[in-house]
């Protein structure tokens, strides 16, 4: 038996123009010109720079030639849609907007040339007097230590790495013998297997350093003591039992615990190669200037490229026009400009498209700036409105996507330093009168509150919660918690100092 039936869907198709108008407001600023220089390779057609051409390319009106009768209809369709493609002007195809960088716009991103951190260590195992044996066995273990510094591998891990690469077969104690020299290396605590080993380390190096006064010893050996016996202690900030272990009145012990305090918990930071990678400039993707009560938005230079049609290719199409005025065009110089026809048009569409980014930026952030322009006046962050996407799209007409695209990854500078699109979005929350606060203000109130607390006795996620409650806002203590986390805070017991 069979069955018919009919379904209805609603299915929305993006154009090949839209896609890449959508890929490119994703861009920030620093990344745009890498992918405008992918397109200039790929398409010949696109060229950037000003146009210092003074001739307009205008061809309308002047296609009025018919084709003979001598042309089959094949040519004769051909002929068409390449003259009317002609009458078209790409020469009003750029993207220049006729101003003029800023010098800080024009300066280059700099580049940093660092030696690595595993480079750094081989230079010294070098200076090691080691056997061949011991060499290979050096190199896997300074190959093996993380960005961090640290060697978190099991030795029998590395004996099997050392068996199955090295065809070595080393004992554990010959591991940690060879370990104990690559931890003697600069800067102290490298190879370290764990924190406490690495703090250990740095107090011993700083122990037999000449000039030590018979007071800085001092600190040192109970800092020593600390680290070996009262580790656990230390970490949790349990200072009573620590006074009570290392018999230490409360001025000493913070002597020690300051001394603890100045070594590095990641000996490798400073030459960690994924660090240096990681590191990233950036670059405002809009300028916000306030004069006198004013606001006044700009987009940067570099979401406005000079792009404009090759000239090349403009006079490629003017020698076809004057061969086809005389019919002495052969089908293959009508593919020819077919193909040149292919790569101004996706010129074209990448020079629209980068257009369309610049407008719809700029509108976006417009709206941005006057729905949160108290802030941009004031730099008061307390002052921010509570904004979602909606919001923003309702403003400026365009889709929340596209709003999500054009905050995602961009960067604005004002008065008050750089900020990210994304820090100015943010829910809503009622106080006990009845009025919506932002929850940024929350998160300002409490990072003020953290701030301002005394040190011996922090603040709890309660406290904080009774507080606001006072100022107005109600708020649960688990959103606290949440808030603060966010704002990257510790818990009271971890803020505890002496």
């Amino acid at each position: 038996m069979l069955k018919q039936s009919i379904s209805q869907k609603m299915l929305q198709k993006l154009s090949p123009q839209q896609i890449q108008l959508m890929k490119l407001l994703q861009i920030p600023s620093v990344n745009l010109d890498q992918r405008i220089k992918e397109e200039l390779e790929v398409n010949p057609a696109l060229e950037e720079g000003d146009d210092e051409s003074a001739d307009v390319f205008d061809l309308a009106g002047e296609g009025e030639e018919k084709a003979t009768d001598e042309q089959n209809e094949k040519d004769e369709i051909l002929d068409e849609y390449i003259m009317d493609y002609l009458e078209d002007d790409p020469s009003t195809y750029k993207t220049s907007t006729g101003q003029t960088p800023t010098p800080e716009q024009e300066k280059q991103t700099p580049m940093p040339v660092e030696r690595t951190f595993h480079e750094y260590l081989m230079n010294q195992l070098s200076l090691l007097n080691l056997n061949e044996r011991e060499y290979k066995i050096a190199v896997h273990i300074i190959g093996s230590i993380d960005d961090d510094g640290y060697l978190r591998r099991d030795p029998l891990a590395i004996i099997d790495d050392l068996m199955f690469t090295q065809n070595i077969d080393a004992t554990r104690k010959e591991i940690l013998g060879i370990l104990k020299s690559v931890q003697q290396f600069d800067p102290p605590g490298i190879g370290a297997r764990d924190l406490q080993e690495c703090l250990i380390i740095q107090l011993k190096v700083k122990a037999v350093k000449p000039g030590n006064s018979p007071d800085q010893k001092k600190k040192i050996e109970a800092g020593l003591a600390v680290l070996t016996t009262y580790f656990e202690e230390f970490t949790k900030k349990h200072f009573h039992k620590l006074e009570r272990g290392l018999n230490l009145q409360g001025d000493d012990l913070k002597d020690v615990m300051d001394e603890i305090l100045k070594l590095n918990p990641k000996p490798a930071s400073a030459f960690n190669e994924s660090s240096a990678q990681s590191v990233q400039y950036i670059i405002p993707d809009f300028i916000i200037l306030n004069s006198d009560g004013f606001l006044e938005l700009t987009l940067n230079s570099r979401n406005a490229p000079d792009l404009h049609i090759s000239e090349q290719y403009k006079n490629l199409l003017n020698s076809y026009k004057e061969s086809y005025k005389t019919n002495k065009t052969s089908r293959q110089a009508k593919e020819a400009v077919l193909f040149i026809k292919q790569k101004i048009d996706s010129a074209k569409w990448f020079i629209d498209a980068i257009r369309q980014r610049q407008e719809t930026m700029f509108r976006t952030m417009y709206a941005i700036m006057q729905y949160q322009q108290e802030f941009f006046k004031t730099g008061d962050e307390r002052k921010l409105k509570p904004m979602i996407l909606k919001d923003i799209a309702e403003i400026s007409g365009y889709d929340i996507s596209t709003i999500s695209r054009v905050a995602n990854s961009k960067f604005v500078q004002t008065e008050y330093g750089t900020k990210r699109l994304k820090e100015f979005f943010s829910e809503s929350l009622q106080t006990q009168e009845g009025e919506e606060v932002s929850t940024l203000e929350v998160k300002k109130i409490i990072s003020d509150m953290v701030g301002g607390e005394s040190k011996k006795k922090p603040l709890s996620d309660e406290k904080i919660k009774t507080t606001l409650e006072r100022k107005g806002y109600n708020i649960a203590r688990r959103t606290i918690a949440k808030y603060r986390e966010q704002l990257n805070i510790p818990v009271a017991r971890l803020r505890k100092e002496l």
